[in-house]
């Protein structure tokens, strides 16, 4: 039985954009950062494989939920012969990524409770400020706002 030609299982940059809803920009963007990977045909085009959408929509939803890219890339390095994510290494990464997905939560559960506090100085100077100084580690090293340079004091006439 004849095979059907490769370039028939193949999409170009914008097919791939049109069906993952991915810009072509973040495509390139993706690209560049090693999450897929495209073949140059004789025209330097690109050329993406199928399986190329499953891996978009695995980096799509892992962005969704607030992973960073270099880590979604080091999860997908991790794969076999850099095949496609299925349903259990989904189940997998997402066990291991709960744990830094709780701690963020719980982080900016914290921000939001004290952010009340910050709005009210207005330059984020106030001697014990939770976001911008916390524990007034600034305090122990200069007073005033950090982020004003350290004044010598120079003595008047």
């Amino acid at each position: 039985m004849p095979q059907l030609p490769q370039t028939l299982h193949e999409l170009t940059v914008g097919q791939l954009s049109a069906r993952s809803g991915a810009a072509v920009s973040a495509l390139h963007f993706y690209e560049a950062k090693g999450l897929i990977s495209s073949r140059r045909t004789s025209g330097n085009q690109r050329r993406y494989t199928r399986d190329a959408l499953r891996r978009v929509a695995f980096v799509r939803a892992a962005q969704r939920v607030g992973i960073p890219l270099a880590t979604i890339r080091d999860a997908l390095a991790e794969l076999p012969e850099e095949r496609t994510p299925n349903r259990d290494d989904w189940a997998r990464l997402s066990a291991a990524w709960r744990s830094e997905l709780d701690e963020r939560i719980e982080q900016l559960g914290r921000l939001r409770d004290h952010l009340t506090d910050c709005i009210g100085c207005g330059c984020l100077s106030l001697e014990n400020c939770v976001l911008s100084n916390p524990d007034d580690i600034s305090g122990q090293r200069i007073s005033g706002s950090r982020l004003m340079p350290e004044r010598r004091s120079v003595d008047c006439p």
